[in-house]
């Protein structure tokens, strides 16, 4: 029986550089980083939640070429799906963020599921802050 999600990927060009704002700018804790047969294995996570890792991986195997060309193709563009990052307030998060040199697709605005704000990773992927509210389906009509 599955009992939780206990880890994702984000893929990244760069892992020294994407475990830096990860790590330096978001807030998480660098969890693993070990290399072996010339194949790095590097994670970050939350400092209070140590069930959940994403792993910064680069486009390669186990994807064959094409797919990791894909993924490459799509972090240039920086086009890449990523994270969904639940926050207390996003305004303020906002603000902290966009004062460390975050870039923001999306300003913090209403939504029928709280208040979300899109912002970019260093490596072209997109990161989603939500403070997320009770809703319905209702709230969508």
């Amino acid at each position: 029986m599955i009992t939780n999600v206990s880890l994702v990927t984000v893929y990244c060009k760069d892992q020294d550089e994407a475990r830096d704002f990860y790590v330096d700018v978001l807030g998480f804790v660098a969890r693993t980083d070990v290399t072996l047969d010339g194949y790095r294995w590097l994670t970050v996570g939350l400092p209070d939640r140590p069930e959940l890792e994403i792993t910064l991986m680069k486009p390669g195997p186990p994807l064959d070429e094409e797919g990791a060309d894909f993924h490459r193709r799509q972090l240039d563009k920086g086009q890449a799906g990523g994270l969904g990052l639940a926050v207390d307030d996003c305004r303020k998060t906002y603000e902290e963020l966009t004062a460390k040199g975050v870039t923001f697709l999306q300003e913090p605005a209403e939504r029928p599921y709280g208040i979300e704000a899109v912002m970019r990773d260093n490596q072209g992927n997109w990161l989603v802050l939500v403070e997320p509210r009770r809703f319905t389906p209702e709230d969508f009509a």
